[in-house]
């Protein structure tokens, strides 16, 4: 088993947010100027001001940072250098001396804190009720240009690029053999990696395959209830995604505001967690969603993460219908985009389909004993 203390490419890291930037942020959130709203709009115009004021009250007086940066630094993380850009990730090695390796990408606007909830049941299934054959070491990386990744510091940091540093990464660590899973963003970067199909990938997990009808009737009429129901969210997705439009065109006019304005950043990071319609509002657990907004902030990468949009948009990584050779796992949530099957099998090698009674976009904390089963059950069949 690796020892990556003994690497000598691989750095030990600490969370350490100091005093003084935590002082700083709360000053800022107290002089926060707010707009106007108009009556009776709710969150048809962008993100309730009410919600936006709630939070940031929340995240000035009662967020308690040095307690979430207490309980992700329980794990042990490191940095090193891939392609010229430093990346950060957790490395959770299981009890279990015949564990798997998989490799976890979190999404926009998340960071390696979605996984706080699934790294337990994954690493030590024995602990949490299972079964020691399904045990997994665990890497989760931040992706570059996000959280303690920190900026990245030259052009062309893509999906597929992403991709080919992960399997870097793995190597690099001593892993000849290895699955990958990952939503959102994370999921454009884990089929990119399943289209590299590098030596030693054995599948790839994804929540999300971002395929979209191509006309033919014929796939329309494979469409199950579930996945009809499922293109009304995509539907509703295409009409209010304007932070998508943004950063695949203007990532740095963005990155001034939100680098400057703690509350601009927070609104921003609301745009997809509560809902484009404010319908999640109400589950948003808060000290997640601060913690997301609090490493935006504390590491300054709102823009730096943004331009992985832009990246993506000028070279079709994570998008593009190329052959994916890769075995994929797909979990489709209710309260998500709802991936099509019919759709996603024109370039991937679907061998594994799970359609959840619960759960949405963020499913690693939305309904991690789900994800954990159905990494659990895909991944078996490549031991």
């Amino acid at each position: 088993m690796p020892d990556v203390t003994n690497a000598e490419e691989v750095r030990p890291f600490r969370i350490d947010v100091s005093d003084a930037d935590i002082e700083d942020l709360r000053e800022r959130l107290a002089r926060t100027r707010w707009p106007d709203e108009l009556p009776g709009v709710g969150w048809s115009y962008g993100v309730s001001l009410d919600f936006v004021k709630n939070m940031t009250e929340l995240w000035r007086t009662s967020f308690d940072w040095r307690k979430q940066e207490a309980i992700l630094n329980e794990f042990p993380q490191f940095t090193t250098t891939i392609d010229g850009t430093n990346v950060h990730f957790l490395h959770v090695r299981s009890p279990e001396p015949n564990a798997m390796p998989l490799i976890l990408t979190h999404g926009w606007p998340g960071s390696v804190a979605e996984f706080l909830d699934v790294i337990g049941p994954l690493t030590d299934p024995v602990s949490h009720g299972g079964d020691a054959a399904d045990a997994l070491d665990l890497v989760i990386p931040s992706i570059p240009g996000y959280g303690f990744s920190g900026p990245t510091n030259d052009t062309g940091w893509d999906s597929a690029r992403v991709a080919k540093a992960w399997d870097t990464l793995m190597k690099r660590l001593g892993y000849e053999r290895y699955g990958a899973h990952g939503g959102d963003a994370g999921a454009l970067i884990t089929r990119e990696l399943g289209i590299l199909k590098p030596k030693g990938l054995v599948g790839v997990h994804v929540l999300q395959i971002f395929a979209f009808p191509s006309g033919d009737p014929d796939e329309m009429a494979k469409m199950d209830e579930f996945e009809k129901d499922g293109m009304k969210n995509l539907e509703k997705f295409e009409a209010s995604s304007g932070y998508l439009k943004i950063q695949q065109t203007r990532p740095q006019t963005l990155a001034y505001g939100l680098t400057d304005s703690p509350a601009g950043q927070l609104a921003w990071n609301t745009e997809l967690f509560a809902g484009l319609g404010g319908e999640n509002a109400g589950n948003v657990d808060r000290d997640r969603f601060l913690t997301h907004v609090s490493i935006f902030w504390f590491t300054a990468t709102a823009g730096s993460s943004a331009r992985e949009y832009y990246e993506d948009a000028k070279s079709g990584a994570g998008y593009r219908e190329v052959p994916n050779e890769t075995p994929t796992g797909v979990s489709v949530f209710p309260y998500d985009f709802r991936s099509v099957r019919a759709f996603a099998e024109r370039s991937n090698n679907i061998v594994h389909w799970s359609q959840m009674d619960r759960g949405g976009h963020f499913a690693a904390s939305d309904a991690p004993d789900l994800l954990v089963d159905d990494l659990q059950t895909f991944f078996r069949r490549f031991r």
